[in-house]
């Protein structure tokens, strides 16, 4: 993409509008803490102090707003605290600009590596640093300035105890998460009725696994349908994609496909009921006929082998969602439930089933029987009944609303060491993070000096420009330089009007100051733009109440802005730190990923009922490690490409050997490799089951071929998979040296080579994306035995 290209998509990202929901309550609670602190200390101390005590408040409210995991009073309480701390440095140095140049070359520096603990800290961090810039210039004296920092540490206290006394919607990020994650469910087993290989975003399973974690005074609070419901998601997600896929399920066309339909049709109405209930923390309320739908018909199930079993063990899956979402009365015309009916062996009510799977002795566990059974006896009807009419509401059973079970958040204290020991890992060349600190501390400490060059008066509105700009990554940095221009513009521009027109003062500004806060807040999360020009309003009132920046003239703001925006541009220009030369190797890491997730679920069927991470003792992400542990790895590396990728598209840097249709081509290629491999934990063996010796052989093949494979991605070249196919054919071999015939047709032996066939097409689908001209295929292995070339697969 050519740079003026990259420039018009950026700024139009950049004055984009989201699709979000506007949250009146709570930019109107955030606006009330911030009046509360404004006009009480304008009252009690003055327009200066009150100034100070208003941006602490006003910090603190946005880092409310940011999407993070944490109780909100301690977000108020953190940010308030850190601004409190930077602010009276800032004043002991203020007086002296060699000091303070270099006080902020340090602070700027250290909120670049803040990014690496997320992008809440990152942007808390940044603010810390804008306002210092502001704060800085009201006090006069060392105890001034001890009482300045003390009243903006006041208003973060005052925001927390604002959300303490004023909750709105409490638990309601953690709702939305989980329930995002069971409407996408819900979608896929739609899609799927239409679609039987339809793709599956995991990234609302990965959201809500991370909104999952928890303080131990979070999980003594809360809400007890947030305990096991994503556990149970966890394990319905590959049950409905083997049910559907015709390569392991049900026949492409037929009763059998009739029924599937229902059964997905059904599936997807029940998890949009919970979804729902989730929510918004009501009952769940089913729909009858979905109800009925998940009956076994009357004249018996058309479903057999894979197919009878997923749907055997999808409704009492459902089953036991409802009970951990509290589920109302369920109106249905039939008799009660058949308490025997429908109940494989093993494939019943679990106790532990809505344990959280991530929780426990063993975070990266899957247990044996949180899989559905292997083949075997089929049972007679294709699924549990419902309950009858007469069914009271359900509550929570076993341990699935335990909260002793939960996986674990650190608190902050715990968490500094964690970050500390992070941002030392990134001191390294060619760090994306350490770049940007570099290019963010740089360019502040420019504007900063050019600020103060200038004879504009007031010179921060330039370095303030580039701290609040400046992003990791290339097209958030341009796109918000844009934004925060125009809205800065405008902002100035409208409020500079109503102070010149209008001369408020005291707690007529103040009041202005507010009503801006509270519209920013209100827009935080749909724009950008929109946002910055109610932030600059706040900014000029509140100084203009304070008797600072009066006389600056809105030509002179926007100039500095101006200057801002276009030093954190060309910084990144100068020193980039270009996401598509980093495809390569983010693509790398999803093969090596997803060959191990591969790798540790055929190697289950070797050793039936084996410990959860392969055998006793083993642990780590290497070869004994879990199928769970496996499977949360290739979904970090999923979702790292897709962003990588994304952030790659708006860049104007050339591709260096991947192009974009390569790239979409591989990417498809290993989301189906994964999918094979989920295809295969659906049908995990139980403890006793026979086992199948060849997989342990393929399994350690598997993992190998794919580790040299992500090698050769990395090294420019095409992987090869001459080792896989040769481990195949001496499968073949010796299975029809056995018996002369091969696996017979049904047996879970059969089932494996199936489909350690089709993870064999997707490596191939990967080398057949990758192969452009300029690229080396990679070096082959040893030639294979004369019988190497077995069957291929469907």
């Amino acid at each position: 993409m050519s740079w003026l290209r990259a420039l018009k998509e950026t700024a139009r990202s950049g004055l984009g509008v989201e699709r979000g929901r506007l949250e009146p309550l709570v930019a109107g609670r955030g606006a009330a803490g911030l009046a509360v602190v404004l006009f009480g200390t304008l009252a009690l101390f003055g327009p200066a102090f009150a100034a100070s005590a208003a941006f602490g408040a006003f910090q603190a409210g946005i880092a409310t707003f940011q999407r993070s995991w944490r109780p909100r009073p301690v977000l108020a309480l953190a940010s308030g605290a850190s601004l409190a701390v930077s602010t009276f440095l800032g004043y002991l140095t203020g007086a002296h600009s060699g000091f303070f140049l270099g006080l902020l070359a340090l602070w700027t520096l250290l909120a670049g590596l803040a990014w690496t603990a997320g992008p809440t800290a990152g942007y808390i961090a940044s603010s810390n640093v804008a306002i210092m810039l502001v704060t800085v210039t009201l006090p006069t004296s060392v105890a001034t300035a001890a009482g300045h920092a003390a009243v903006i540490a006041l208003g973060g206290v005052v925001q927390a105890g604002m959300i303490v006394v004023f909750p709105v919607r409490r638990w309601g990020l953690q709702r939305d998460a989980l329930a995002d994650a069971l409407a996408a469910l819900g979608d896929y087993a739609r899609r799927l009725r239409h679609d039987p290989t339809a793709p599956f975003d995991p990234e609302p399973l990965m959201t809500a696994r991370s909104a999952a974690a928890v303080t131990p005074w979070q999980a003594r609070r809360r809400p007890v349908e947030l305990h096991g419901a994503r556990g149970l998601a966890e394990r319905i997600r590959p049950v409905l994609a083997s049910l559907a896929d015709p390569a392991v399920g049900a026949a492409a066309e037929g009763p059998e496909r009739d029924r599937v339909r229902e059964l997905l049709a059904a599936a997807g109405s029940v998890l949009d009921s919970t979804a729902r209930a989730v929510r918004h923390g009501t009952p769940v309320h089913l729909d009858p006929g979905a109800v009925a739908a998940l009956r076994t018909p009357a004249g018996g199930t058309p479903l057999t082998g894979p197919a009878r079993r997923a749907a055997g063990r999808l409704v009492p899956l459902l089953d036991l969602l409802d009970d951990v979402v509290e589920t109302d009365v369920v109106a249905h015309p039939d008799a009660g439930r058949d308490p025997d009916a429908g109940r494989e062996s093993g494939a019943g009510r679990d106790p532990g089933a809505g344990r959280d799977p991530d929780a426990g002795r063993d975070p990266g566990a899957a247990r044996a029987s949180d899989a559905a059974p292997g083949p075997g006896p089929a049972p007679t009807p294709d699924a549990a009944p419902p309950p009858g009419p007469h069914a009271v509401p359900r509550t929570v059973s076993g341990t699935a609303g335990r909260a002793g079970a939960h996986r674990d958040r650190p608190g902050l204290f715990r968490l500094l060491p964690l970050v500390l020991r992070d941002i030392r890992g990134e001191l390294r060349p060619g760090s994306p993070i350490l770049r940007h600190a570099v290019r963010v501390t740089v360019a502040t400490c420019a504007g900063y000096v050019l600020g103060a060059a200038l004879p504009l008066g007031h010179g921060y509105w330039a370095p303030m420009t580039v701290v609040m700009t400046m992003r990791p990554d290339f097209s958030q940095t341009y796109g918000r330089s844009t934004a925060r221009l125009l809205g800065t513009l405008v902002g100035v521009a409208l409020a500079t009007g109503i102070v010149q027109a209008a001369h408020p003062v005291g707690y007529l500004s103040a009041a202005l100051a507010v009503v801006s806060a509270g519209l920013m807040y209100l827009t935080l999360r749909t724009s950008y733009a929109l946002s910055q020009v109610f932030v600059s309003a706040y900014v000029v009132f509140l100084l203009g109440m304070a008797g600072a920046g009066v006389s600056q003239t809105v030509r002179d703001r926007a100039l500095l802005t101006l200057l801002g925006g276009v030093l954190a541009m060309a910084s990144y220009a100068a020193y980039p730190a270009w996401e598509t030369p980093r495809l390569r190797s983010r693509l790398a890491d999803w093969l090596r990923a997803d060959g191990r997730y591969a790798a540790a679920v055929v190697g289950r069927y070797a050793r039936p009922g084996a410990g959860p991470a392969g055998g006793p003792g083993e642990e780590g992400g290497g070869e004994g490690a879990g199928v769970r542990e496996t499977l949360l790895a290739t979904r970090t590396a999923r979702i790292a490409w897709r962003t990588s990728k994304e952030r790659a598209t708006h860049e104007p840097v050339r591709h260096r050997g991947l192009s974009s249709t390569s790239a979409d081509a591989a990417g498809r290629a290993l989301a189906q490799l994964a999918r094979v491999a989920m295809l295969l934990e659906a049908h995990l063996p139980e403890r006793g089951a026979t086992p199948v010796p060849a997989a342990a052989a393929l399994a350690g093949t598997l993992r190998e071929a794919t580790e040299e494979g992500a090698k050769a991605v990395r090294e420019g070249r095409v992987p090869t998979w001459d080792a896989v196919r040769a481990e195949l054919a001496r499968w073949d071999a010796e299975e029809e040296g056995e018996n002369g015939e091969g696996p017979p047709e049904g047996s879970q032996s059969a089932f494996v080579r199936n489909g350690a066939g089709l993870l064999l097409d997707a490596l191939e689908e990967v080398s057949a994306a990758l192969t452009e001209p300029g690229t080396t295929p990679a070096p082959e292995p040893p030639e294979p035995p004369e019988n190497a070339e077995g069957p291929r697969l469907p």
